[in-house]
């Protein structure tokens, strides 16, 4: 991931997470990307106390980058290197829980899996929600497993901690708490059950009827949860730097156009929830919602829609995991399913039950963009898989089998990591031969703007300064390489400037991200849109810049 950081630009979604993630740390101004809670951006932010970046005032991702051209290149790597070791940080969570779990042989298994994982590779040095998700994910669960093990004050504020990493990692993360709600509702039940009958009548405090001391009764399970909510609203309005503002008129013209028949409810709940939680939190959860409902231009093997389709993440995991991986994760599911049903071992719950309910919760969303919003499901694949891995290796009629397969899978796992470096965000495996990738997904899974350097180099080496362009961020990155983009896309009628060469990424081959706007001075149909580009398609490219990046020479 370091050297992918060298040799790649920041992504799209950097442009902007970037500038909001200083002005959050450092002026404490959270509304430049409220649609994402701070985690990410604090660890972005956090080297940039060194680097000591120009502060533009207003607060404004662009003028922040204008402000900073000429250390574009320190700011942009300085704040990917937090990101590489909070990925890390992961790898070793998903080491401790699969050692605890299943011995140490299995955590080295799971690990390796983990850090040959293209998906893992592409996304844990991005400044983006996505692997802080996936480690937020794995602890909360983590932290659940050990406070239910024995239930004490102190687990509980534990667990309220890494319930509030969760939330404070990605909105979507708030599925954690319907999943308390849940535990601590059964926890009582069970609790109020088992009081003795004589200790009701009796005088004597009420113990519970178990052979276990640590039991908690329901008076302790209630104080636990509410030292464990107190816990993640202390953090979350830590995070926001206990910032109460008020509702803006910017705030009420945003609810009345993005929930017109609800949007007094909606100004209503956030003055409410704000005498728990910071305003710009709950407008950032409103915001998702919107999101979520009015979907995202998305493709999906040659489909085109809005609102997704619900087999989209099976689809994406099956296309963008390594084979190896793919397989193994299939039979690891399996046979954990068989070791918990028929062999009643629990410990296969706590990966199943996270990896059931997160699955089930993505297959309902609307935005279908990117296999990384499946990465919270990854972890408990990683140390299934590694577990399987150890058990075949404890068969002795067939030892010399199973050391074939461990060889077979991390031989070719190890393979395709090395074969899809450094480009590991376009990655796609051998069942994606058929069509080009752009063809079997869209926007983040094939083209993310960040191979804008190596592009500005391939044109400088020909003496080219211009260059006629549809791709994520063309309007941004290449200025900073002495490039001047000339957009295919422009919404004024007419034709772009001629060019010696067009480079057109591979999302918009695909068709799904052509914005939905005026194109060459006429609002254009959906097919339109999405054909916009065709004639590239048609076209053979003089190179493919990245795997995502494809160069057309226009003139001779």
């Amino acid at each position: 991931m370091l050297a992918v950081v060298r040799r790649k630009n920041i992504t799209v979604d950097e442009i902007v997470m970037i500038p909001s993630a200083y002005y959050h740390l450092v002026a404490g101004n959270v509304q430049l990307v409220n649609e994402h809670p701070p985690l990410a951006k604090f660890l972005a932010a956090t080297p940039l106390l060194l680097v000591q970046p120009n502060e533009p005032r207003p607060a404004d991702y662009m003028r922040f980058w204008e402000s900073n051209a000429e250390n574009f290149e320190s700011v942009s790597f300085w704040t990917r290197i937090p990101m590489i070791l909070f990925t890390i940080a992961l790898g070793v969570l998903i080491f401790i829980i699969a050692r605890r779990l299943f011995g140490s042989r299995a955590a080295i298994f799971a690990t390796a899996l983990f850090s040959f994982e293209p998906t893992v590779l592409a996304h844990g040095r991005v400044v983006q929600t996505d692997v802080p998700a996936a480690f937020g994910y794995l602890l909360f669960f983590f932290v659940l497993y050990w406070y239910l093990q024995k239930p004490l004050a102190r687990r509980a504020a534990a667990l309220g901690a890494a319930t509030a990493v969760a939330i404070l990692a990605k909105f979507s993360m708030l599925l954690t708490a319907p999943i308390l709600v849940v535990v601590f509702a059964v926890l009582w039940w069970r609790a109020a059950r088992k009081f003795k009958p004589e200790a009701q009548a009796s005088s004597q405090p009420v113990r519970l009827r178990s052979s276990r001391q640590d039991v908690c009764g329901p008076s302790s399970i209630l104080k636990h949860a509410a030292l464990l909510s107190l816990v993640v609203l202390l953090l979350i309005n830590a995070a926001y730097f206990f910032n109460r503002r008020g509702i803006s008129n910017e705030d009420l013209y945003w609810a009345q156009k993005s929930f017109p028949a609800h949007h007094t409810a909606v100004v209503r709940t956030v003055r409410a929830g704000s005498l728990l939680v910071p305003t710009d939190f709950i407008w950032g959860i409103f915001w998702q919602i919107w999101h979520n409902n009015e979907g995202h231009p998305a493709s999906l093997l040659g489909q085109y829609g809005r609102l997704g389709w619900w087999y989209y993440f099976p689809v994406a995991v099956a296309l963008k995991t390594t084979i190896p991986l793919l397989l193994l994760s299939l039979a690891s599911l399996a046979w954990a399913t068989y070791q918990s049903v028929r062999k009643r071992e629990r410990r296969f719950l706590l990966l199943l039950v996270p990896f059931v309910i997160y699955t089930a919760f993505v297959l309902f969303s609307h935005i279908d963009i990117g296999v990384r919003y499946y990465l919270p499901a990854f972890p408990f694949l990683f140390i299934l898989g590694g577990a399987l891995l150890d058990s075949l290796l404890k068969l002795r009629r067939a030892r010399i089998a199973a050391i074939a397969i461990v060889c077979a899978i991390f031989g070719w796992t190890g393979i395709e990591a090395a074969r899809a470096f450094p480009n590991y965000l376009p990655y796609m495996n051998q069942l994606a031969s058929s069509h080009p990738h752009w063809w079997y997904l869209s926007d983040s899974n094939v083209e993310w703007g960040d191979d804008a350097k190596e592009l500005a180099a391939y044109l400088r080496e020909r003496g080219e300064t211009r260059v006629q362009t549809a791709f994520l961020g063309d309007f941004f990155s290449l200025h900073f390489y002495g490039i001047d983009s000339i957009s295919l896309i422009s919404p004024s009628a007419g034709e772009p400037e001629p060019t010696r060469y067009a480079a057109v990424g591979a999302s918009f081959l695909n068709g799904s991200t052509t914005p939905e706007y005026f194109l060459r001075g006429k609002w254009p149909s959906d097919a339109e849109r999405i054909n916009f580009l065709d004639e590239f398609r048609r076209r053979t490219p003089e190179v493919v810049i990245g795997n995502s990046l494809y160069v057309y020479r226009m003139q001779d």
